[in-house]
């Protein structure tokens, strides 16, 4: 039985090389160490699904693996998971790290694509930050940045504001539209006034 006060880290992801989990495995006793527990879900390459059984077999005190995709489930980890896990390789949008922030769940992502541009990191902007970033596709950055997590986690009013912050974004296409008809109109802008 794990503590309340460890925090719950979820995945949610495809089993393939783009989205880490190997990563994330290769260092999986550290990522624990970090005094998390963590639950996977998540279907894919047959050896990374067997790679996950095996060490969900093996750490299962604080590790939970179902190999497979059940969106009902996908949710309810997000929603009730403290952290939520993204060490992929690339990433052009992704959707969990801002289902996970209007959960109030903190992402910890690798630094790339639409996770560098959805998730702000307190070592970069200290006010505005939602989550915990990371640059490179390595383990022992992963399992630094999941560390800064755990560290913020046990202070309350900035795991709070971390919280809040997130579940305050705005990811709507209504600001995209919007952002994308100032920018249309800013060019047209400049380009008459040559």
């Amino acid at each position: 039985m794990v503590s309340p006060d460890v925090p719950l880290v979820g995945m949610v992801t495809r089993l393939s090389a783009q989205k880490g989990i190997d990563i994330a495995l290769g260092v999986i006793n550290e990522v624990l160490d970090c005094g998390v527990a963590l639950v996977l879900l998540g279907s894919g390459d047959p050896a990374l699904e067997q790679w996950a059984r095996d060490v969900g077999r093996r750490q299962a005190d604080r590790l939970a693996t179902h190999i497979g995709f059940d969106e009902a489930l996908a949710h309810r980890i997000e929603a009730g998971a403290d952290m939520f896990l993204m060490p992929s390789r690339y990433e052009p949008s992704g959707l969990n790290q801002m289902y996970s922030l209007r959960y109030g769940t903190v992402p910890v992502v690798r630094a790339t694509g639409g996770l560098d541009d959805t998730v702000r990191d307190p070592e970069d902007d200290p006010e505005q930050a939602n989550g915990f970033k990371f640059r490179r596709p390595w383990g022992s950055d992963l399992v630094a940045a999941l560390g800064r997590a755990v560290a913020a986690y046990h202070d309350r009013p900035s795991w709070e504001r971390l919280m809040r912050n997130g579940m305050g974004g705005d990811f709507s296409w209504r600001r995209s539209a919007r952002l994308y008809g100032d920018l249309y109109r800013r060019l047209k802008g400049a380009s008459g006034a040559a």
